[in-house]
């Protein structure tokens, strides 16, 4: 009995392997039919293929090289077929032509539909989904700056049509404004696509980065027992857990356990702040790149991982195909089109200028607190500059301070400036975990750094940290962030939701140190966009928070 029911098993097993093995053939034949796939599989005799594809160089161009209209790779069949949605549809006499996008370039490709074939084309309006099959081959008469190939229509399906009575986004101008109260649909134009494609490039690029060098990638929690800067400027779930919890402003802390087992790590994950601002470098949820090194008591050691990752970044976007593409819709933009939607032109020629200030031969520029305070009084006192905030020792430099400086001081010296590493901030205005510029307490700084930009300010935070016990847990006294001992009580006893954290330094405790970049604003400066909401899909900031 038990022998008849093994074979039955086996016989159904196969019966159910042949059958799906029949609906794998099926579907690279392209014979399935619309209910049988998730999408309409290519007519008999063609593949589908990206845009991108179709108008990709064998060699993806360098910028500030000479580049000829793309003729198209030389891999591509004469048939294939296109999934995409309508940009825009010229109609002529005989012919009409569409724009078609499909989100893997910025440049849509141009399909020629023969109306005597085709029939009535004023149904293929903006934002249609379609799937078109058609030969691929030279454009009559291509002028510069056209593209060479065109596809020539053989077959044409509609998958989800757009009404262009109600279909808010049309072939002109929107304001940033009018299309971030869509944003289910902002990622259809153009420029989003192509940011959408720098986020995904650049988190590739730095994933590499790390790889190479044998740090780990962890994922640390999201929702939090502490608050991990101290300003209370947090999101907080008081009913679900046994005491408050809060959604994560920095992963840091976690980072520095995991840094306690194995001494390289670093993690991209999303952060939450509750800020009352309203600014363009401001918003309440946003993704931070952040990293942390055992065994270290340099800042340098700090800093050198911020440059070089920076360096390795910008060096590979510079020779990308994205990157030419972030570029060529950066100088496309008139004047009006690029103040109106906030974009922070550079002052001489253009991104590329930008991306080569974080190229210099040389390190960069590294200067104290202090010195920087001594160079904006200076500014200040020479007519150069007038600031709202005077800058005065022990006060934060505030964003107008940090331009500045970046701007004079960073980069190579030239009119658009570059990165600046500002050391050694006082005691007072960072948080509790920095460790003391000298160990015997003589100093009012802490071993501690921000990276500055031209346009952005503050762009990397990072220090070294606290390693001894009860130094720290002195440090989170003053700053008010656990009681006064009890009478006869021991210090670990109040140490409340960050006990876990002074308890790293008991046992087998490590000299270390980090950094945390603000990755949103990153991609601002390198996409050249005034404004953080601009590169981020659903930007959620204080009264706004759609889809």
């Amino acid at each position: 009995m038990e022998k008849l029911f093994n074979i039955a098993i086996r016989t159904s097993f196969w019966s159910r392997q042949r059958r799906s093995l029949s609906r794998s053939h099926t579907w690279l034949s392209g014979e399935a039919t619309q209910s049988s796939a998730v999408q309409a599989p290519p007519p008999h005799g063609s593949r589908v293929v990206s845009i991108a594809t179709l108008l990709r160089d064998h060699e993806a161009p360098v910028l500030g090289k000479k580049v000829e209209p793309s003729t198209g790779s030389k891999d591509v069949p004469d048939i294939v077929t296109v999934n995409g949605w309508i940009r825009s549809n010229r109609n002529m006499k005989k012919y009409s032509f569409l724009h078609v996008a499909d989100g893997t370039t910025s440049q849509p490709l141009q399909a020629v539909i023969p109306k005597d074939q085709f029939g009535d084309t004023k149904a293929l309006t903006t934002g249609t989904c379609i799937q078109i099959t058609g030969e691929w081959k030279p454009s009559p008469g291509s002028k510069q700056n056209q593209q060479a190939k065109e596809l020539h229509y053989h077959s044409l399906k509609v998958l989800g049509t757009a009404d262009p009575e109600t279909y808010p986004i049309q072939k002109k101008y929107h304001t940033p404004e009018f299309l971030r109260s869509m944003p289910h649909l902002r990622p259809r134009l153009p420029t989003q696509a192509a940011l959408l494609q720098l986020r995904s490039w650049t988190t590739a690029r730095i994933t590499n980065f790390f790889l190479e060098r044998e740090f780990i990638q962890v994922h640390p929690p999201i929702i939090t027992s502490s608050d991990c800067e101290g300003a209370g400027e947090v999101f907080t779930q008081d009913h679900f857990f046994r005491s408050p919890k809060y959604l994560t402003v920095s992963s840091q802390l976690h980072l520095e356990c995991f840094a306690h087992a194995v001494p390289k790590v670093w993690t991209l994950s999303p952060t939450f702040r509750a800020e009352k601002s309203d600014t363009n470098r401001h918003l309440s949820e946003f993704y931070m790149l952040e990293a942390e090194i055992a065994f270290t008591n340099s800042l340098e050691d700090v800093m050198f991982v911020v440059e070089n990752m920076t360096r390795y970044l910008v060096s590979g976007l510079i020779e990308s195909r994205i990157g030419k593409e972030i570029t060529d819709i950066h100088a496309s933009r008139s004047p009006e089109e690029a103040a109106a939607d906030g974009e922070e032109v550079a002052a001489k020629g253009g991104l590329r200028a930008r991306w080569e200030s974080f190229l210099t031969p040389n390190r960069w520029t590294r200067m104290t607190y202090t010195q920087a305070v001594e160079h904006l009084s200076h500014a200040v006192a020479q007519g150069e500059v007038k600031f709202v905030f005077e800058p005065i020792w022990g006060n934060a430099l505030q964003a107008e301070h940090e331009k500045f400086l970046a701007r004079k001081f960073g980069g190579s010296g030239g009119v658009e400036g570059g990165p600046l590493f500002v050391t050694d901030y006082p005691t007072t205005l960072k948080p509790f975990y920095m460790l003391p510029t000298t160990l015997d307490g003589s100093d009012e700084t802490v071993a501690c750094f921000d990276l500055l930009l031209p346009h952005v300010g503050e762009l990397v935070g990072g220090s070294l940290r606290e390693h001894r016990y009860e130094h720290l847990v002195e440090k989170m006294r003053a700053f008010g962030l656990i009681p006064p001992p009890a009478e006869g009580a021991g210090m670990e006893e109040d140490l409340g939701g960050l006990k876990w954290y002074a308890e790293l330094r008991k046992w087998g405790s490590v000299t270390h140190g980090g950094f945390g970049m603000g990755y949103d604003r990153l991609l601002a400066y390198l996409a050249g966009i005034k404004d953080i909401r601009e590169v981020v899909g659903f930007p959620r900031w204080r009264g706004r928070c759609d889809c």
